[in-house]
């Protein structure tokens, strides 16, 4: 499949390669998603098609535009390739160390939003502060 460029600026080739790779690598995602989770994950789709993601492989755009050059010369099977051998390795060792640096900020006793628990109450005959002052509340 071969589409004319418009523009012989190297830039806007770049630009619309760019387009069509942003594009693949979109649909690619979502698919994985789907497979892989079950579910939708907006969070996890940022998280792979973002640009802070693509840096890690070199200028966000170039990355795209490579992806776009793999579509046109390879079809989705040939991108879809290129991104699960080229992007995916390095997007797991980045979600690995995002866990990590998640745990230790978070500590063993956090809950899933960062939260400390509030530990049980050892004294069921002393409700605590937290209880006496919704007591107080009611009256």
């Amino acid at each position: 499949m071969k589409v004319a460029m418009k523009h012989s600026n190297p830039r806007s080739n770049l630009l619309q390669q760019a387009w069509l790779g942003d594009a693949v690598l979109a649909l690619y995602v979502r698919e994985r998603i789907l497979r892989e989770h079950g579910k939708l994950d907006g969070d996890l789709y940022t998280r792979m098609t973002s640009n802070h993601f693509l840096s890690a492989l070199g200028e966000p755009s170039a990355v795209e535009a490579e992806i776009g050059e793999q579509y046109r010369s390879g079809g989705l099977a040939g991108a879809f390739q290129f991104i699960e051998d080229q992007l995916i390795p390095i997007f797991e060792r980045q979600e690995s160390n995002r866990r990590k640096r998640l745990s230790l900020t978070r500590g063993p006793l956090s809950t899933s939003d960062g939260a400390r628990p509030t530990p049980p109450n050892p004294d069921p005959s002393n409700p605590g502060p937290q209880a006496q002052e919704s007591n107080r509340r009611k009256r």
